[in-house]
């Protein structure tokens, strides 16, 4: 009999930022603000709008081979990009997984950073993320659909199967069996895999870091993200996937 080749497998991840509120219409506004009372829950809302594809954009989409760990980051860049040098950031160089040498930096708009995306996909036939059902997945088709982008591979099969998905926080948390879900930074720290979010950078900074035009950073950060991921998959299944590859 012959064996099955194995499949083409590709980890992904993205960054987002949210747009101005004050750049909102007037309904969209009060819709957000419905059930804020406080300062500190309106301050929160606003502060939300990355999180959900109508009221923000990917600025950073990153693809990682999960064999071959060559991949490519594909980012905004609208402008002189002022990024710390590898001296600068110091301590974040020390992030043992990430192999600059083997990614590609890619910059354009959002558009062409998501028909980039698109254009790879068709290479792969299996998608590796974490949260990427809840979160990542949903966004890049939603985002491509306002930008009038087809897809060109169906990143949402059916939740149970993991054979074109693998969502780590779906497989980890045993479909949401397990009470507390836990980060990506925690999952690492526990299966002692070195975290990006320990090298200085968190989602939460995405933003900040894109108005001051360190879209390299971003770029950065999310390929650190893609190579976590991929280890975090590793371990995944080779000792909680049954039954388990070989």
């Amino acid at each position: 009999m012959l064996k099955k080749p194995m499949p083409k497998r590709v980890v992904i991840d993205i960054e987002t930022v949210g747009k101005d509120f004050e750049s909102l219409d007037e309904t969209s506004k009060e819709y957000l603000l419905k059930f804020a009372e406080t300062e500190e829950q309106i301050q929160e809302a606003k502060e939300s709008l990355s999180f959900y594809p109508l009221t923000g954009e990917i600025v950073a989409i990153g693809m990682l081979n999960a064999d071959t760990e060559e991949g490519a980051v594909y980012f905004q860049s609208t402008g002189e990009d002022k990024s710390k040098t590898e001296r600068d950031e110091g301590a974040s160089r020390q992030f043992s997984l990430f192999k600059e040498d083997k990614i590609k930096f890619i910059k354009g708009t959002e558009r062409e950073i998501l028909e980039g995306f698109w254009k790879e996909m068709k290479n792969y036939d299996q998608v590796i993320t974490f949260n990427g059902r809840a979160f990542d997945a949903p966004y890049i088709i939603t985002r491509s659909a306002i930008l009038k982008i087809k897809p060109t591979k169906d990143l949402m099969p059916n939740r149970y199967s993991s054979a074109a998905h693998v969502d780590l926080l779906d497989q980890l948390t045993f479909y949401g069996s397990v009470r507390r879900k836990f980060s990506l930074h925690m999952w690492c720290q526990a299966f002692g895999i070195p975290s990006p979010k320990a090298e200085g950078i968190t989602g939460h900074e995405v933003k900040d870091l894109f108005k001051e035009g360190r879209y390299l950073e971003i770029a950065r950060y999310c390929a650190r993200d893609l190579y976590a991921t991929k280890a975090l998959f590793e371990y995944w299944d080779k000792f909680v996937k049954f039954p388990p590859s070989h």
